[in-house]
């Protein structure tokens, strides 16, 4: 999270950048990134953000937060009739050669730095303008409330896409399967409930796809039946952080393709929210989050599995390693920055 927060405070104050935007969801009672955002505005900047009052639990201290910032220079936008603003986003536009340039920052947690220290997610900084024009719509509904005039073609968005975006995928991966093709999808998330969702994927477990679920929470969804949904497999992880993000891999004909999101399979996030399913267009940071989720596919000490007889029982292994993955997905990627930087300290020597 300490990336997430400089991003915000070498943005205050880089005399370059010109704009930042961000979605707030739930905030921290102490927060370095609104202390950012109103020094951003003492700095010259334009700032807005949009804070949904319709966070459980958050309500107070979103609105409080709220008149904070207007106080302070900041553009507040507040939640909208009908559905909530559940996007973990934010947008930044510098001058760079004398031209804008936008960066963006876009996960599956809230920018909350308490509840950070908790919660296990996933966040991806871009400047891939396939996805920061796109971004920028989104900001530029809530601030106007008028809908897009451009689809959305990388990113999936609640009240807009977002469902069908998921729905194509899972037909992708369907129709492949029917050809004879190697087909499958590996799909985690924190609740699994959307009645239509389920479906398709029955259908697809029918066609042949092959399909692993992590879910921590709800799970509607049967797996393991026998002429409905024997090609499902399902597990839960429950450890000592939150497991928070929603990742979802497709196998696509061998063109792989993985997409991160703020939201669940659940009527309410489908239907009722703006949420944001992106697609990760680096392959080294793809590559990274499908190992990440792999060490989860093999966890043997907190995994238990999700079966048609509810008794979650612990997934063993007893001619393995014993496999914690939260612990392991710590090592792998302290071994990969440990890497990364003995790479970095031998070029500059050469």
């Amino acid at each position: 999270m300490e990336s997430v927060i400089r991003l915000f405070e070498d943005a205050a104050s880089d005399p370059f950048v010109t704009h930042i935007k961000i979605i707030q969801y739930r905030v921290a009672k102490i927060s370095r990134i609104m202390i950012a955002i109103k020094n951003a505005v003492k700095n010259g900047k334009q700032v807005s953000t949009f804070i949904e009052v319709k966070a459980r639990f958050d309500e107070e201290a979103n609105l409080k937060w709220g008149e904070e910032l207007e106080q302070a220079g900041v553009n507040v936008y507040y939640s909208m009739p009908g559905f909530k603003v559940h996007s973990k986003l934010a947008l930044i536009r510098r001058i760079e050669d004398e031209k804008p340039a936008l960066y963006a920052y876009i996960g599956t947690g809230n920018f909350h730095e308490e509840t950070a220290k908790l919660y296990a997610d996933f966040g991806i900084f871009t400047k891939d303008k396939r996805i920061t024009s796109e971004a920028a719509r989104i900001f530029t509904f809530l601030e106007t409330k008028q809908r897009p005039t451009q689809p959305f073609e990388y990113l999936g968005v609640g009240l807009f896409n977002l469902k069908d975006k998921f729905i194509s995928l899972i037909k992708r991966e369907t129709e492949n399967a029917k050809k004879g093709r190697k087909a499958k999808m590996i799909l985690k998330m924190n609740s699994l409930q959307d009645e239509e969702i389920i479906n398709l994927l029955y259908d697809a477990s029918n066609a042949g796809v092959k399909i692993k679920l992590i879910v921590r929470g709800i799970c509607c969804l049967v797996p393991g039946q026998k002429g409905m949904s024997e090609n499902i497999e399902a597990i839960s992880i429950i450890d000592r952080y939150l497991e928070h993000s929603r990742v979802f891999i497709f196998h696509n004909n061998g063109k792989q393709e993985v997409y991160l999101s703020s939201a669940d399979w659940m009527v309410r996030n489908l239907h009722f929210r703006v949420e944001t399913v992106f697609p990760v267009l680096d392959p080294d940071i793809a590559k990274t989050i499908i190992t990440c989720i792999n060490i989860q596919l093999n966890d043997n000490v907190k995994s238990r599995i999700i079966d048609a007889k509810l008794t979650n029982k612990y997934k063993k292994n007893t001619n393995d390693i014993a496999v914690r993955s939260q612990t392991e997905t710590y090592y792998f990627i302290k071994r990969n920055e440990d890497s990364s930087t003995l790479s970095d300290q031998i070029k500059e020597n050469i």
